[in-house]
C-alpha cells in the first residue's frame, strides 16, 4: 500500500511538469492580469474573520468523545453572520509523511456537538459566555464521510472588542484530518478530566464571516507563513501584520501550513482550490522542498522542479482570476547542498515569474545581509522583529496594488 502511495505521487509529479499549459486550459506565461469572475459559491459570501491558519497537516489518531477548544482572535470584532468550512482530508504533509501526507482522507468520524463562543482570556479554565450551537443541515450532530468538505449551517454571533472566538466541538473517530498549532493560538482538550493543552487539534478551514470587504487575501506557504517561532500567542506573524495594517476593509485567510512544500500545494487537493477564491494571493514556498523534498520521494528537490510546481500553483490561481504574489526562499541556515538548491531557485524565480505574468518579492533579501546571504539573520523562522521587517516592505511595495 505504502509503495503504491509513493508511486501515485511520482505518477503526479510527472503529470504536472508535463502538462502545466494544458491542465488550466491557460499558459502561465501568457496568464496577464487576471478578472475576477463573480464567486456564488459560499466562499464569495464568508471571508475568514482570524489571521490565525486552520488547515490540516496533522492528524489526531483517535479521538473517543473527545472536546477540542481553540481560542482564535478576529480580525475585525462586532456581530456577524458566520458559516465554518470543513475539509477531511490533509492539506499537506508532515516530515516524512509517515503519519499525515497530502491528500490523505480522514476517516469516518462523527461530530457530536459544536458551539461558538466569546472569552477575553484563553487560559484552559478561563470562562466562556454567548455560548451559541453550530448546526449541520439544522441538526446538532454530523456523521463526516472519509474526504467529504461541507459548510455548518449560517449563525448569527457577536464578538465583542478585546474578545476571543471560542470554538468547541465533540468529536467521536480515528485518524482526523488536524492542525499543529506551534503555539500561535491557545488550543486543549478535554476527554473527561477537564481542558489541558494539546499543540494538534482538528478545527474548521474556514472561520467563515459575511462581512463587507474590499479584497479578499490569501497566504499560501509553509511554517513561515503560518507563522512559527513568533512570540506566543503574539499575532506577530508577517501574514498577522498585513492584516493588521490593512485593517477590517480587508479579509486575509492565512493557509500557511507547518512542513507544508510547493509539491503538496500543486497536487491541486482542497487546499489549492479554496485559496483560489481570494482576490490576491500570496505564495511562498520552497523551504520544505529543498530539506525533505517531495511526499513519496524523501530527498530534496531540484531547483528546476520547485519553479514548476510554483508555476502551477501560480496558474491555477490566475485561470480563477486571482493576482498572484510570488516570494522567493528566504535563507536558513542550510547545509550546502539545500544552500546550492535555494540559490538556483531564487536565481530563476525574477525572471519566470515576470513571464507568468505574476508579482514578485524578494523576502530572502530582507532577512539577510548581502555579505553572507545564506545565514539566516532572525531564524530560519523569522521571529517578530524579522517579520516585522518584512511585512513593512511588502506594504511597502504591494500595497496601492491592494487598496487599488
Amino acid at each position: 500500500m505504502r509503495s503504491l502511495k509513493k508511486t501515485g505521487a511520482l505518477l503526479l509529479s510527472a503529470l504536472m511538469l508535463t502538462c502545466i499549459t494544458g491542465c488550466n486550459g491557460k499558459d502561465a506565461s501568457s496568464a496577464g492580469e487576471p478578472e475576477k469572475p463573480a464567486d456564488n459559491t459560499p466562499f464569495g459570501k464568508y471571508v475568514s474573520n482570524t489571521f490565525i491558519a486552520t488547515g490540516n497537516n496533522q492528524s489526531v489518531s483517535a479521538a473517543d468523545g473527545v472536546t477540542y477548544r481553540a481560542f482564535l482572535p478576529v480580525e475585525a470584532y462586532g456581530e456577524f453572520e458566520y458559516c465554518f468550512y470543513f475539509s477531511n482530508t490533509v492539506d499537506s504533509t508532515w516530515n516524512d509523511g509517515k503519519h499525515s501526507y497530502v491528500g490523505k482522507q480522514g476517516s469516518e468520524y462523527k461530530i457530536t456537538a459544536a458551539s461558538v463562543a466569546v472569552a477575553t482570556q484563553y487560559e484552559a479554565t478561563s470562562a466562556v459566555s454567548n455560548e451559541t450551537a453550530v448546526t449541520f443541515d439544522g441538526n446538532a450532530t454530523k456523521t463526516v464521510a472519509p474526504g467529504e468538505t461541507f459548510w455548518s449551517d449560517p449563525l448569527t454571533f457577536t464578538v465583542p472588542e478585546g474578545s476571543y472566538l471560542v470554538w468547541t466541538w465533540t468529536v467521536q473517530g480515528e485518524d482526523l484530518p488536524a492542525i499543529a498549532m506551534s503555539e500561535l493560538a491557545p488550543t486543549y482538550y478535554n476527554n473527561g478530566s477537564g481542558f489541558i493543552y494539546n499543540n494538534t487539534i482538528p478545527l474548521p478551514q474556514l472561520i467563515g464571516c459575511n462581512r463587507p470587504v474590499k479584497k479578499r487575501i490569501v497566504t499560501l506557504g509553509d511554517s513561515i507563513t503560518q507563522g512559527c517561532q513568533t512570540t506566543q500567542y503574539g499575532n506577530a506573524f508577517w501574514a498577522a501584520n498585513i492584516a493588521k495594517e490593512l485593517g477590517t476593509d480587508y479579509s486575509l485567510w492565512n493557509l500557511g501550513l507547518g512542513h507544508a512544500r510547493a509539491s503538496d500545494c500543486a497536487a491541486n487537493g482542497d487546499w489549492l482550490q479554496r485559496a483560489a477564491h481570494a482576490d490576491i494571493v500570496i505564495v511562498a514556498f520552497g523551504t520544505n522542498d529543498m530539506v525533505s523534498g517531495q511526499y513519496g520521494v524523501g530527498s530534496p528537490n531540484a531547483a528546476s522542479s520547485i519553479v514548476s510546481w510554483i508555476q502551477y500553483i501560480t496558474a491555477t490561481l490566475q485561470n480563477a482570476g486571482c493576482q498572484v504574489i510570488v516570494f522567493n526562499a528566504p535563507p536558513f541556515d542550510y547545509r550546502e547542498l539545500q544552500e546550492g538548491i535555494r540559490t538556483e531557485l531564487n536565481t530563476l524565480l525574477p525572471d519566470a515569474v515576470a513571464q507568468w505574468g505574476a508579482n514578485y518579492f524578494d523576502f530572502a533579501s530582507l532577512l539577510s545581509d548581502p555579505s553572507a546571504p545564506a545565514k539566516a539573520l532572525y531564524g530560519g523562522h523569522p521571529n517578530d522583529e524579522g517579520c516585522k521587517i518584512v511585512s513593512d516592505a511588502f506594504l511597502a511595495q504591494y500595497k496601492e496594488l491592494i487598496t487599488q
